[in-house]
């Protein structure tokens, strides 16, 4: 049987079950601002892998208004979940609030450095800055995540928000946060990405 657990109760030992463990760590993106119980991206991403008859625990490690910085003081102590597969999805916020483009950098290398120390897979979730911000800053921004995942080898998906990203039917009404329906489309096309890290952490590789 599949388990999708939400963070309050997932804590019963990680990778010491032969269930494999998801822990994704993110924002407001992932915490599910705005939805109901069950509707975030973990829980809905966890239904999805059940669905299709994978045993797997998704853990929630979203935290509203989190920054690349915020996500780096606390990977430490989420890793204590002992998951054995992170997806980061952090730096909307550090965008929004122009934060300096070489802090992101640092700090999801820092969440990277400490998932290799811990022996724990990474996909990483890409974002897009707003385009008001100037070319300049978008451009540099924009290439952190391509940039990291080539260093790392890790997996990228290229962008959380593809998909649903300016399209106000899969959006709340203020317009930056998806709404259920823009869920289910974030986890209908990332699912075949997380599927193929499953199996890659099956066969040991």
């Amino acid at each position: 049987m599949a388990l999708a657990v939400p963070a309050a109760r997932a804590a019963d030992g990680g990778s010491t079950s032969s269930i494999p463990h998801i822990l994704v760590l993110g924002d407001s993106l992932v915490a599910g601002y705005g939805l109901g119980q069950g509707e975030a991206f973990p829980e809905a991403l966890g239904a999805a892998l059940h669905a299709g008859g994978r045993a797997v625990r998704v853990t929630n490690a979203g935290v509203s208004g989190d920054t690349s910085a915020g996500g780096l003081a606390r990977v430490e102590w989420s890793l204590d979940d002992r998951p054995d597969l992170l997806i980061l999805e952090l730096g909307a916020n550090d965008a929004l609030r122009g934060l300096p483009v070489d802090d992101l950098r640092r700090n999801l290398a820092g969440i990277i450095e400490a998932c290799r120390q811990r022996g724990v897979r990474v996909l990483l979730a890409g974002m897009q800055a707003p385009r008001n911000l100037g070319p300049d800053y978008t451009r540099r921004f924009d290439a952190v995540y391509p940039e990291l995942a080539k260093q790392y080898g890790l997996t990228l998906y290229p962008f959380f928000l593809d998909g649903v990203a300016l399209d106000r039917s899969l959006n709340l009404p203020d317009g930056m946060h998806p709404n259920a329906k823009g869920v289910q489309v974030i986890v209908g096309r990332m699912l075949p990405m997380v599927e193929r890290e499953l199996d890659a952490l099956r066969a040991g590789n």
